[in-house]
């Protein structure tokens, strides 16, 4: 049963982090987060700009996407709240 039948943002931010743990591209980060492509424009750009995802380019057209120290914090901080509010992946938060 779910709370909520639309993931919040956090959720979503969650998932992208997760996804982008040992880096990886624009595409595997949109069908691994389950988004839509504006949505991972809008996303991608917040976390970037927020210093939780780097975007190392590897070449032309070629980048990649690695999520930072911080990122990892940021996660591992979500995965705490879930787990405090005995939320586990069948809950929306």
């Amino acid at each position: 049963m779910r709370v909520n039948r639309r993931r919040s943002d956090l959720e979503i931010i969650a998932n992208m982090l997760k996804v982008s743990e040992n880096g990886t591209g624009k595409t595997r980060i949109m069908y691994g987060a389950n988004m839509s492509y504006s949505q991972i424009q809008k996303y991608l750009g917040y976390l970037i700009a927020q210093g939780f995802i780097d975007e190392i380019k590897l070449g032309n057209p070629s980048v990649t996407y690695k999520v930072t120290a911080s990122g990892l914090k940021l996660l591992k901080l979500i995965e705490s709240i879930k787990e405090m509010l005995g939320l586990d992946e069948d809950y929306a938060i």
